[in-house]
């Protein structure tokens, strides 16, 4: 048996009190917790972030859930600086 990796992504929980956080254990790993902001920073796998989303947002105790952006964002920076620097030349030529 081989070790697979898991695709994972990360659900961002806003709640309007931290008193239930551990419940949020049963659904994901649980990674951070803002005392200050109340949000939990939740990690689920990829394939059942829709089903956990429209889960936890049922919760009593829950305000919104979020998923991040993450996994969508290309984290290839080939040739970037000079996509940069030829934006930057077109507008000092305006």
């Amino acid at each position: 048996m081989a070790f697979e990796i898991q695709p994972r992504q990360s659900l961002i929980v806003y709640t309007y009190s931290l008193k239930q956080t551990r419940q949020l254990k049963r659904y994901g790993t649980v990674m951070y917790v803002s005392k200050k902001m109340r949000y939990v920073v939740l990690y689920v796998n990829q394939d059942q972030v829709a089903a956990l989303t429209d889960q936890l947002s049922h919760l009593r105790f829950v305000k919104r859930v979020v998923a991040s952006h993450r996994p969508e964002i290309s984290e290839t920076f080939n040739g970037v600086a000079e996509e940069v620097a030829t934006s930057e030349a077109k507008d000092d030529d305006q």
